[in-house]
């Protein structure tokens, strides 16, 4: 049996940042094919399970497939195109899946099993670049450390004018995302305009299998630590703890968990990561109709973090891990939360790999309660303070949540 996972919301709306580009249909945030999307709507992800396990009473062992090769026998007699096998039988076993009633279960074909693999491992490749539409017009927030983008000069704020040729005018970041995208060792040619220069420049850049970290962490003025958490990966726990060892001995007065638009990951990494603030307490009970799968998940003893004054940032695009976090943690008063009603995804998944083929299935095994027992499916996390991140707010470069969260921890 492959991990459990906690992933991702159907839907959502962005408000800050968020990793995109290896395609939607492995998942909606926290991906990273080297380019970085700020956006204002974006969604469909195949992460998120709400349904309760359903009673298999009544069903047979082996199914009759009668039925569906007479579907099959006239639909090759009678369509006018072409079909191709492969994509019947993974329409098939799709089809198969989703009428368990669940719209978050989802078959993974190989190519998508891998796709959804590579962003548990933080594994992409691109430019290594955040961009954004600002004003309406699409740029540069940011290139990655030792990117190829850095490497090619861009900067922050420089303007995208063309993609290949293309005039990006119009386009949705989405899209200028998957132009931009592709794979190691392939280019891509970026037509650039920087304010104070007289005219554009085109840079030919190389795409380069990208490292995306889970975190990062500064200290920001007034000596507050920031953590930024993106993903729950497989590589979360030990990144975070190495920025949290680094601003426990600098001697930080707060600390800011951003856990803004992180829509999931393992939950094994969201345990471990609460156990930074909480010490051998539940960090999550999973409930199902087994035994086998209902238990109550603990805190490693240590809680590093837990005498340091801590606001935990949340949007509606916060889901699942980041739930059960933020959840704990506001549980045992340990942080206070700050942003808007979190996504309310409240249940546990597995991986089932599919025998003869690099296949996988997303099966939902439990559903999860925080330390008081609640259930958070469908409502969120409520937080301590309500308040927003308008587009306008991200237009003009203003974070009025993470400002909140500062000023609390300087008072």
């Amino acid at each position: 049996m492959e991990p459990q996972t906690n992933t991702t919301p159907k839907s959502f709306k962005l408000t800050t940042l968020s990793w995109v580009g290896i395609v939607i249909v492995a998942m909606a945030l926290s991906l990273v094919v080297g380019v970085r999307v700020a956006d204002t709507s974006f969604g469909q992800s195949i992460y998120n399970f709400v349904a309760q396990p359903a009673s298999t009473d009544g069903l047979p062992d082996d199914l009759d497939y009668s039925s569906v090769e007479k579907v099959y026998d006239e639909l090759r007699s009678t369509f006018y195109g072409e079909l191709e096998l492969e994509q019947l039988m993974d329409g098939l076993k799709s089809g198969l899946v989703s009428a368990a009633g669940d719209p978050y279960t989802v078959y993974l074909n190989e190519d998508d099993a891998k796709v959804f693999q590579d962003s548990l491992n933080q594994e992409f490749s691109g430019i290594g670049a955040e961009i954004a539409i600002k004003n309406d017009q699409l740029q540069i927030v940011k290139p990655l450390p030792e990117s190829p983008a850095e490497a090619a000069g861009l900067r922050p704020g420089d303007f995208i004018l063309e993609v290949d040729g293309e005039s990006t005018a119009g386009l949705d970041a989405q899209v200028a995302a998957g132009k931009i995208k592709g794979e190691a060792g392939t280019d891509v040619e970026l037509t650039i305009f920087r304010d104070g220069d007289d005219e554009e420049q085109k840079l030919t850049i190389t795409r380069a299998a990208i490292d995306v970290p889970n975190a990062t962490g500064e200290i920001k003025d007034g000596n507050i630590g920031y953590i930024e958490l993106v993903t729950f990966g497989q590589d979360a726990t030990s990144e975070i703890t190495e920025i949290a060892d680094s601003l426990a001995d600098s001697g930080v007065d707060g600390i800011v968990l951003d856990l803004r638009n992180n829509t999931g990951g393992l939950l094994d990494s969201a345990v471990d990561i609460s156990s930074l603030w909480i010490d051998s307490e539940v960090v999550v009970e999973q409930v199902s109709d087994s035994e086998e799968t209902s238990y109550a998940l603990r805190a490693d003893s240590g809680d590093l973090l837990g005498d340091i004054p801590t606001v935990v940032l949340v949007n509606e695009a916060s889901a699942s891990a980041s739930e059960i976090v933020a959840g704990a943690l506001q549980d045992y008063g340990l942080a206070t939360i700050v942003g808007e009603q979190t996504f309310g995804k409240g249940s546990v998944q597995v991986l089932e790999a599919v025998p003869g083929s690099g296949a996988q299935l997303k099966v939902t095994i439990a559903k999860w309660l925080t330390p008081n027992g609640d259930s958070i499916s469908e409502v969120g996390v409520t937080p301590d303070k309500k308040i927003e991140l308008t587009a306008e707010d991200f237009d003009k470069d203003r974070d009025p949540q993470l400002d909140l969260a500062l000023k609390l921890l300087r008072n």
